[in-house]
């Protein structure tokens, strides 16, 4: 699948999901990425936090590919780059504040000075092979939200990255009406856009009147006040700086990835007015009601600040009285992890207010009149949906349509659509999947380690030792078991387990292993079967003395 005379688009990540957005456009024999983001574990994945896009298909393709461009510093958009960027070998490509992101994650995976970063300001375009590329400013939860612009000989493509409209933004610019107008004019072929908010009635709204939310909610706390929301989110950062200076409270900010957003963002001009900070010593010593602590984990991650708050295993604390606002919207899949917290919270008389309660949160991502003003600035031939639920992009397609726009792709990860010369069609079907970090190691996320280690959270584990003398057994045989549910008939069950196992020992009188080995797996598995009424993993152990 080598693109010829021709301009070609396929997802591996990011369509049909929310999260681990990457992006193919190919032409005259060669490949640009654009993103390339990690999502999150779930309970399907026990023991993994990160898990990567499968990139077999560009891997396959390596002389083919020229760089990757980034949008903007959201996880879902950079967050593969420490851990595959270095195996596809090519220059990256990013604005000084994504950048600095990159950079500080590329240092702490020890790689950074083997891959190529680029810093491009966004002001005029830069050739990428075949590709021009133009960054265009939208404003997004995060400084220096772009789209892109990208010109090839078969036509242009517009792909938004992740945008809204805001009109009060708190930190950068965006391109004016009459600027995505321009680029409308020069004609664009495929609009490649945001799906995620596409059932939204109404616009996200802007973070100005965030500000005024907030200000109102946290005037009228007379305890602590502890406000969560997205890390990455620098404009909330800067909202909550300021309605910590209009509210006369102290700020103190609890979480490594708070740090570290906060120091890229002033080193790159932003969050210059950040009010100083106060340590957790100080912040406790504070009256209640001259503090204000910014904490990551509103999305439930067991081991950001907010949980550890919430289970008293941090330095700060909060008590009856006090009040935790979650800034931030709930992304789907996350609602136990959060409810979990919410609870442990509830129960110690914190008072928990969210944006159903007050104006504390608006999107990052565009509602349904923001998107049908985009398609009348840039009159595309073909609205492409993308970074959204298979529902999500299905719903912008008609949306698209109805909206005037000629036509509408909808596609998933691995779809080969052939967007010009000619009528958009699809022509193939590329390996997309999952991979996970498990601790270092990257494996497939439905390989024999991740499947063993479900196993053997759905059934628990038994390991069966017997030693053998001249085929006779030595001793008696040996049963260990992890998450078997026998609890108070947990003797009586290892008793007729190693009952079972010897009887199974004396019975085979064949000397193959292996045989024997089966035959001892069966009978304990058999008493467990018996015992509690399902089949845990049997591991057995042969020695031979």
């Amino acid at each position: 699948m080598t693109p010829g005379k021709e301009l070609l688009f396929v997802a591996l990540g990011g369509s049909g999901e929310i999260g681990m957005n990457v992006n193919l456009y190919g032409c005259d024999g060669k490949w640009l990425m654009v993103d390339c983001g990690i999502t999150f574990g779930d309970a399907q994945y026990p023991g993994v936090d990160v898990i990567l896009p499968d990139l077999q298909f560009i891997e396959e393709r390596l002389d083919e590919l020229i760089g990757i461009v980034l949008t903007h510093g959201h996880e879902d958009h950079i967050g593969a780059l420490p851990y595959l960027a270095g195996e596809l070998g090519v220059p990256l490509y990013a604005t000084p504040f994504t950048a600095g992101l990159i950079h500080g994650k590329l240092e702490e995976e020890g790689n950074a000075d083997r891959i190529e970063l680029n810093v491009v300001k966004e002001e005029g375009p830069f050739q990428i092979g075949p590709f021009r590329i133009t960054y265009t400013p939208l404003a997004h939860s995060i400084p220096e939200g772009n789209a892109v612009l990208i010109e090839t000989p078969y036509g242009n493509i517009f792909h938004t990255g992740d945008w809204k409209l805001d009109e009060t933004p708190s930190l950068g610019g965006a391109s004016t009406a009459a600027e995505l107008t321009a680029i409308g004019d020069k004609g664009v072929l495929a609009l490649v856009c945001d799906s995620t908010n596409v059932f939204n009635p109404e616009a996200s709204g802007s973070e100005g009147d965030v500000r005024k939310g907030l200000d109102e909610v946290v005037a009228g706390i007379k305890g602590r006040v502890l406000v969560t929301t997205f890390a990455s989110n620098a404009a909330r950062l800067q909202t909550l700086g300021e309605v910590a200076q209009d509210c006369g409270r102290q700020l103190c900010v609890a979480g490594r990835s708070l740090d570290r957003i906060i120091r890229v963002a002033k080193a790159t001009g932003y969050l210059r007015d950040f009010p100083d900070t106060v340590d957790f010593e100080t912040a406790m010593s504070l009256p209640a009601n001259q503090v204000m602590i910014i904490a990551t984990g509103g999305q439930g991650e067991p081991r950001a600040a907010l949980n550890r708050i919430a289970e008293d295993t941090h330095v700060l604390k909060v008590h009856k009285g006090d009040t935790v606002v979650f800034s931030s919207r709930q992304i789907p899949g996350n609602e136990i992890a959060i409810g979990r917290i919410m609870n442990t919270l509830a129960g110690k008389g914190v008072e928990i207010i969210t944006d159903r309660q007050a104006f504390v949160h608006v999107s990052g991502h565009p509602g349904r009149p923001e998107l049908a003003e985009m398609y009348k600035w840039i009159r595309p031939e073909i609205v492409l949906p993308v970074h959204g639920e298979v529902r999500h992009m299905h719903e912008q397609a008609r949306f698209a349509l109805s909206e005037g726009v000629p036509q509408a792709i909808t596609q998933v990860n691995g779809d080969i659509w052939k967007l010009a010369p000619g009528k958009p069609r699809q022509v193939g079907h590329a390996q997309v999947g999952r991979l996970v970090l498990d601790g270092d190691v990257i494996l497939p996320a439905d390989g024999t380690t991740i499947n063993e280690r479900r196993r053997v959270a759905l059934y628990g584990q038994i390991s069966v030792a017997v030693a053998l003398r001249s085929g006779k057994l030595l001793g008696e045989p040996q049963i260990r078991l992890q998450g078997v549910p026998v609890e108070e008939d947990r003797d009586n069950f290892i008793a007729d387990a190693c009952d079972a196992a010897a009887q199974t020992v004396r019975k085979e009188s064949s000397r193959d292993l292996e045989k024997l080995r089966e035959a001892l797996r069966l009978s304990v598995r058999r008493v467990a079967v018996k015992y509690t009424g399902k089949k845990p993993v049997v591991d057995v152990l042969i020695v031979e003395a």
